[in-house]
């Protein structure tokens, strides 16, 4: 299985980036529940044959979409480990436990939190965001809001976030029984980016209408474009209107690891909460999510339980408290903090930093590309590492050429590119205009890989044209 697995990740290139799953392998997966065991090596090579090859392929150089990281052998191998070892890290006294509470300093230290700071491992940004609001809805309305609820206590809560953040800031919202009517979203400028003085705007108008602001999340490295909010503007802005500042660094957090890069997340330092996924730009293989708050013990009171099951003790494997457990809602969880811990060894936070900025300088590459063909044109500021371009129809009289609808040919112009093989970007609309979506995330990336995608686009434009003519 090791073999087969290095064999994969030594041959990708060899292999198309994506295809369709056939009919007869989904059938596969439609046999009943197994009554009796079947041979492991016939297992695996189910596997190889029917998952392997059909898989999303965010190992592969050439996949641009949404934004998914590439992972390592050092993650995969440490993974292995992990799951050998099958520790429950919700709690008690264990060295696994430890693992994850240096990996929670590392990571104050990288975003110059205090040292009373905490962390803990989620799935992923999307439960990391709403841990950021039940914390900051903790804040606001007190303990006593654990056991009497939002019914009585929450009455005119309202949050911001930008026109282009993730919409788990709003899931949250809903999740945590707030309600996404409660989230206003915020106008963006002309970089993509929060519109602080629209921010502004609207918390005056709310607390006018006796309305309680409570929360505000920026976004580094918005899904769109990348585009990183006024950090330390809205920092400035909650700080004045006693809001909790949050940042969803879902990706773009990590650019902290850059020397290059980290300029460009000045103010993230000030957030009382930052969320942001190890498995996106660090490479680590899924899923790790993190959230990190500068309060570690309003974190701690937001979560923590003893019921008698679980009643700590000074010693024996019930000590060692507090537990992560007391910091989020799961109980049993995996060890994720390992194959981070490995990653971040084994590789250096200033490699695992060059190989992110490497990223944001093929984003570069390929801006100019753009600008430089002309049958393409470049939709958005390049901010990081997502580049939003389109095919243009010659000819264009309101959005419209030869009977061919400029949106609609984008899209099938990147399924035609999917199901080639070539390459895998995303799609996105901006301002009303369909784009290709290209995030460069994936270490293994090279100026071939998109080189090669722009070939693929432009000759697949020209088929597509011709047989519409």
């Amino acid at each position: 299985m090791l073999d087969d697995m290095f064999d994969y990740l030594e041959h990708l290139r060899e292999r198309p980036v994506w295809q369709p799953a056939p009919a007869e392998v989904r059938a596969t997966f439609q046999a009943p529940l197994p009554r009796a065991g079947s041979d492991l090596a016939g297992l695996h090579r189910t596997f190889m044959d029917d998952v392997l090859p059909y898989a999303v392929g965010n190992a592969h150089p050439g996949f641009f979409g949404w934004v998914h990281g590439g992972g390592t052998p050092v993650g995969m191998l440490a993974e292995m480990l992990a799951a050998g070892l099958n520790a429950n890290v919700g709690g008690r006294d264990q060295v696994p436990v430890e693992v994850e509470r240096q990996v929670a300093r590392w990571m104050a230290e990288l975003f110059r939190f205090p040292a009373g700071a905490s962390g803990i491992f989620v799935t992923g940004t999307s439960m990391a965001n709403m841990i950021a609001v039940l914390v900051a809805r903790r804040r606001m309305l007190g303990l006593e809001v654990r056991d009497a609820g939002l019914a009585s206590m929450g009455q005119g809560l309202v949050a911001y976030t930008s026109a282009a953040a993730h919409d788990c800031i709003a899931q949250a919202m809903d999740l945590t029984g707030i309600g996404r009517a409660a989230l206003r979203l915020v106008p963006l400028d002309d970089a993509y980016r929060m519109d602080t003085a629209a921010l502004e705007q609207a918390i005056a108008a709310d607390v006018r209408a006796g309305l309680r602001p409570f929360f505000v999340a920026a976004t580094a490295g918005t899904v769109d474009t990348a585009a990183i909010d006024p950090l330390a503007r809205v920092a400035a802005i909650a700080r004045a209107n006693g809001l909790w500042f949050h940042v969803d660094g879902a990706f773009g957090a990590m650019a902290m690891l850059s020397a290059e890069l980290a300029p460009l997340l000045d103010g993230i330092e000030q957030a009382d909460s930052i969320a942001f996924d190890f498995h996106k730009w660090a490479q680590v293989p899924y899923d790790a999510g993190f959230v990190l708050v500068r309060d570690g013990e309003l974190h701690r009171d937001t979560f923590s339980a003893a019921p008698r099951y679980l009643k700590r003790e000074p010693r024996g494997m019930a000590g060692g408290s507090p537990w992560p457990c007391d910091f989020g809602p799961d109980l049993s969880r995996s060890f994720r903090a390992l194959k981070t811990w490995f990653t971040l060894q084994a590789h250096g936070a200033d490699r695992m930093g060059a190989a992110i900025a490497g990223t944001c300088a093929l984003a570069r590459y390929l801006a100019g590309e753009v600008r430089q063909r002309p049958a393409f044109e470049l939709l958005a500021p390049v901010s990081l590492n997502i580049v939003c371009f389109r095919y243009k129809v010659t000819g264009m009289v309101t959005g419209m050429a030869d009977g061919l609808d400029a949106d609609d040919f984008n899209a099938a112009l990147v399924a035609d590119l999917q199901e080639a093989g070539i390459a895998a970007p995303s799609l996105t609309t901006l301002r009303g205009k369909v784009a290709i979506r290209v995030a460069i995330v994936n270490h293994r990336s090279e100026r071939r890989d998109i080189d090669a995608m722009l070939k693929g686009l432009e000759e697949l434009a020209v088929q597509r044209l011709e047989a519409a003519r």
